[in-house]
């Protein structure tokens, strides 16, 4: 301590689970700003992936499917994942299997620009699947 007050700086404890504690003579303000630096740096590093989402039903007609399909594989491309999801309404949520085949059909048809990160599966009156962009073949 004596030592820290003759520099005119600080003693901050480093590693305080350490045995003994580790301890370490520093200006304490300059080593705050440093590391709000290094975060604010690390942040803008990060890259935000944007969700789409693709809303269908299953008597949805083939001609719309391929609209749909044609914006999952722009966006995917793009980077952005993308959500199926096909909603049910009455009673055609009694016909699950239909609303897979078609969810099948679209991973099928993106194999080329997508991996199935999350499989088909019910959630409430909805059957959803997410698709996220396959990585380059370098």
């Amino acid at each position: 301590m004596e030592r820290a007050q003759d520099a005119d700086l600080d003693l901050v404890e480093v590693a305080p689970n350490a045995e003994p504690p580790v301890c370490k003579i520093m200006d304490f303000g300059k080593f705050q700003y440093e590391q709000a630096k290094k975060e604010r740096e690390a942040r803008k590093q990060q890259k935000v992936v944007e969700i789409k989402e693709i809303r269908l039903r299953p008597k949805t007609t083939d001609h719309h499917r391929m609209f749909k399909v044609r914006d999952a594989r722009r966006w995917l491309s793009e980077g952005m994942k993308v959500k199926v999801r096909i909603r049910f309404r009455g009673r055609e949520i009694h016909y699950p299997e239909i609303a897979q085949e078609l969810l099948d059909s679209i991973a099928r048809e993106l194999e080329d620009v997508a991996v199935v990160e999350q499989r088909a599966g019910m959630e409430g009156r909805t059957m959803l699947m997410v698709l996220a962009p396959a990585k380059p073949n370098d």
